[in-house]
């Protein structure tokens, strides 16, 4: 499925310079890492994908189906950077919620709870109350949620923020696995979460694309010498520096 933007501009308030403007942008199918500075616009594109936010002007699709619409939400899940674990909720329950507001009933949200959460290695916490999963736990619940109701795109902010190494590679592995069936747009702010399977990258700085394709053609942009470890931190500050000085 594509998730497409067209002339998209949005303000988040009035008389200031619009976050984006006349935006374009296509998710293509695989994995798709968002870069960019603070206030680029990362969480921006993300809540308007999301259709948290509606853009001022211009359309957000899924092949066809238009933002805000009840098909367009069951068919895309967003995972923000704060995932507010619920007290009185177990893992199970969380993630049989979420399917329950997607539209599932509460047998097939209760049934189908269980199986997103072995998806993500879960399965041992079922029971276990939200509060007391950990960081990386609890964001892999919040993926979970979004298997629950065969969303077809899966929007991640920061989704690794707060992980440590371990943590970050069984994420890693999960995304590996869940992008074979949906196309996932992962923002963030460490390129060390650039890895391997990322099959596109996006850089966004001031609120305009200035890197748009596939791994590679990002890590052609790396300096000469560059570190085998720092590709990509290296081909992001050329690309920043080059836009910069036009």
């Amino acid at each position: 499925m594509t998730l497409e933007m067209k002339s998209c501009s949005y303000t988040y308030r009035r008389w200031h310079a619009p976050v984006l403007e006349n935006f374009d942008f296509q998710l293509m199918p695989g994995l798709t890492v968002l870069l960019g500075p603070n206030g680029a616009g990362k969480s921006t594109l993300l809540k308007l994908g999301a259709s948290i936010t509606r853009p001022d002007s211009g359309t957000v699709t899924l092949d066809g189906l238009r933002s805000g619409t009840k098909a367009y939400r069951k068919s895309v899940a967003w995972m923000p950077q704060s995932i507010q674990a619920m007290p009185s909720l177990t893992a199970r329950e969380h993630v049989a919620y979420v399917g329950w507001l997607k539209g599932l009933n509460r047998r097939d949200a209760w049934d189908r709870a269980a199986d997103a959460l072995a998806r993500v290695e879960l399965s041992r916490k079922v029971d276990t109350k939200t509060t007391a999963l950990s960081g990386g736990q609890l964001r892999r619940v919040g993926v979970a949620s979004a298997l629950v109701h065969d969303a077809r795109v899966l929007l991640l902010d920061e989704p690794t923020a707060g992980m440590d190494p371990h943590q970050r590679r069984v994420f890693r592995d999960i995304l590996s696995e869940v992008t074979e069936e949906i196309s996932v747009l992962m923002s963030t702010h460490d390129v060390a979460d650039l890895a391997e399977e990322a099959d596109y990258v996006t850089v966004l700085d001031n609120g305009k694309i200035i890197h748009d394709g596939t791994t590679q053609t990002f890590l052609a942009h790396t300096p000469p010498g560059t570190a085998s470890g720092r590709l990509a931190e290296g081909a992001y500050s050329a690309l920043l520096g080059a836009y910069g000085e036009e």
